[in-house]
């Protein structure tokens, strides 16, 4: 898991490197489909970590709500996927 971890902070740091890049790109009055270019890539980029930090919540949280038999618990953890699907559909 420590691996994991960092191998999502190591892409985060590169992310807040390319946004920094992407804020450069508009002092420098670039081209606006460069611009927009690297955005897409940004996004892309937290997309990849937004899924990865979803496949963790439901492989340890998820799973340890199922096996510790807590209905309450396991009916929290859908909802708070449930809630995260809706805002994405926003």
């Amino acid at each position: 898991m420590a691996d994991n971890r960092t191998a999502k902070i190591n892409r985060l740091n590169r992310i807040s490197g390319q946004v920094k890049g992407v804020a450069q790109m508009v002092e420098d009055d670039r081209y606006c489909m460069d611009i927009l270019n690297q955005i897409q890539a940004v996004k892309s980029a937290l997309a990849k970590v937004e899924t990865q930090v979803l496949k963790d919540h439901t492989a340890c949280c998820v799973a340890e709500a199922i096996s510790a038999g807590d209905e309450a618990e396991q009916r929290q953890k859908f909802e708070e996927l449930v809630d995260l699907l809706e805002k994405t559909r926003r």
